[in-house]
């Protein structure tokens, strides 16, 4: 029987559509809504676009969580995908998908993690700090902000000339290519 995965996104859903885009003729997963704090976000066009319904929720709503939980249920959800979510998630949703919710970071964790490091500002850290190298970190999501378990890191070369644009391009790459491969991994058992 297929497992039903809810994501997660605030932003433009392009990490979203490209793990939809990749199960489109599986029969491993469906994916029967998207859940947004943001009801302009880019994710929701691209939801219907792919025929999946798209709900936003208030910051409020997902400081208590309940409201969502009961889509989550409504929708008889399996397990959870962040893919550039940028709210915390709720304890009473962790406690009700234990090991069943991840998130991509984009930067090699630990380093660049925490409150208000996602997006450019990682990619911009990264560049400020003169690393040679940065990537993607696929974990399991716990109270903190990104100190969950790790499942898979990926890792690309920073050059001295790159932009933090260049990087960002970089590890987008590194999130196409492997977080559908990631989902399948960890929930397609």
């Amino acid at each position: 029987m297929a497992k039903n995965i809810a994501i997660f996104a605030s932003g433009s859903g392009s990490n979203a559509e490209n793990i939809i885009k990749y199960f489109e003729n599986s029969n491993v997963f469906n994916f029967p809504v998207i859940i947004s704090n943001r009801k302009n976000a880019y994710v929701h066009e691209r939801a219907n676009r792919l025929n999946i319904n798209s709900v936003t929720f208030s910051k409020s709503d997902f400081e208590t969580g309940e409201a969502i939980l009961e889509i989550l249920r409504e929708n008889r959800v399996d397990a959870i995908v962040l893919a550039g979510f940028l709210l915390k998630i709720p304890e009473i949703l962790i406690n009700a998908y234990p090991d069943k919710i991840i998130n991509i970071h984009p930067a090699l964790l630990p380093k660049y993690g925490g409150k208000g490091m996602y997006g450019d500002h990682v990619h911009r850290a990264v560049r400020a700090s003169g690393d040679t190298e940065s990537g993607i970190t696929i974990h399991y999501v716990n109270k903190n902000y990104d100190e969950g378990n790790i499942i898979f890191q990926a890792k690309c070369n920073v050059e001295s000339t790159d932009s933090y644009e260049d990087i960002a391009n970089k590890v987008h790459a590194l999130e196409y290519e492997h977080f559908p491969k990631v989902v399948e991994m960890v929930f397609g058992e």
